[in-house]
């Protein structure tokens, strides 16, 4: 009974933290449209440059070395934090681009997307079971992202990156049980002298926005290592504390809310297709969510590739 009550306290936990990082994410754009006047790939060069500054200080302030050391023994590892690295530097890239150049609509499509993946992944690779409220949900929410993708018109390039890109990131971290801390370090330590050398090379040529932009610009640059490195670490911690399919649900909240600003403050098109999309996605989140709680219960699960079982399991 103790068990169970510190799994369910744990699973709240990563929910918790979960809903946090998407939060934050949701609000994102917000930021990235004050850096709008510099080039998406100096902003991300930036981003990663900042991110390490700030993961080196917080590894620093923990005294978490010796666990950055322990991971840099590992090949595995190290393998896995480097494709991390580069995964979550291109998703950034085209998600920077899209929020810069007025498609934060698209980009939301993206992120609508994800979750569907992530919860696939979840039961294909990491066998996690769904019972029939979560599976009820999937297919509500999966018929409002495939309405706003038809909606949309043409093969959503930039959704579709956006969506695999952080579905895999976020397999990846499942995966390797790293901490928090010392994987984001690690992550952005790979991509960072990349990142350095660019933007050095910019400086030194004149073209750089450190040297040829106000002075405010220069501290939202700056600022985008702390932006970035937040939800990032809330993301680790919710994806380390509670299943893949949860989390995947929890992704809804950032493209929502990227969704909003992209019509109430940024004035982008908002159609009744729109709406209807939605009205499935959220009443999928509901349906899963109450599931996951307990407060809707199944009297079994079903898996890909697995037997139907009598009860359901922990999560999911």
């Amino acid at each position: 009974m103790e068990i169970s009550v510190k799994s369910t306290e744990r699973e709240r936990a990563g929910m918790l933290y979960g809903t946090a990082s998407f939060v934050l994410w949701g609000l994102l754009p917000i930021y990235w449209k004050l850096l709008q006047a510099v080039p998406s790939i100096e902003v991300l060069a930036h981003r990663i440059f900042w991110s390490f500054i700030v993961m080196a200080i917080v590894v620093v302030v923990t005294k978490g070395w010796g666990e950055i050391v322990s991971s840099a023994g590992d090949k595995r590892k190290l393998l896995l934090m480097f494709f991390c690295g580069v995964l979550i530097s291109g998703n950034w890239y085209v998600y920077i681009m899209a929020v810069n150049t007025d498609q934060v609509i698209a980009a939301s499509i993206g992120y609508f997307i994800n979750p569907l993946v992530v919860v696939l992944l979840g039961v294909i690779v990491l066998k996690e079971t769904l019972n029939r409220w979560q599976l009820t949900a999937i297919i509500l929410a999966a018929i409002g992202v495939l309405i706003v993708s038809l909606q949309y018109g043409k093969i959503p390039w930039i959704a579709l990156i956006l969506a695999g890109s952080f579905a895999l990131y976020g397999l990846i971290k499942k995966i390797i049980q790293i901490d928090p801390i010392t994987g984001l370090t690690l992550e952005t330590f790979f991509v960072m002298p990349v990142a350095l050398v660019y933007i050095l090379k910019l400086e030194a040529g004149g073209g750089g926005a450190m040297g040829g932009s106000p002075f405010l610009i220069s501290i939202i640059l700056i600022g985008t290592g702390v932006i970035t490195s937040a939800p990032l670490l809330l993301y680790a911690k919710g994806i380390g504390n509670t299943t893949f399919s949860m989390i995947g649900f929890l992704q809804y909240i950032a493209p929502s809310m990227k969704l909003f600003l992209g019509v109430i403050v940024f004035k982008e098109y908002f159609s009744f297709y729109h709406f209807l999309s939605f009205s499935f996605i959220w009443a999928g989140l509901a349906i899963f969510t109450l599931a996951n709680l307990g407060v809707l219960k199944a009297p079994y699960s079903v898996a890909v590739g697995h037997e139907e079982q009598d009860e359901a399991p922990r999560g999911a």
